[in-house]
């Protein structure tokens, strides 16, 4: 997902994006859904969430 789209859907989730960088959003994103901040995380090689929003994403950052 690009920023834009991002930045977007975080303001639905009333997540006021300001200056963060994607992975922060992201966390912040999933702290306002109450889902677990794991985004790009260790967690990523057996990550146990199913249908995540970020997880295609997710196994791309380093």
């Amino acid at each position: 997902m690009k920023m834009t789209e991002i930045r977007k859907y975080a303001g639905q989730k009333g997540v006021n994006p300001g200056k963060m960088k994607k992975a922060e959003l992201i966390r912040a994103i999933q702290a306002a859904e109450g889902n677990p901040t794991c985004y790009g995380s260790e967690r990523k090689a057996n990550c146990p969430e199913w249908n995540c929003l970020w997880e295609k994403d997710c196994k791309k950052e380093p």
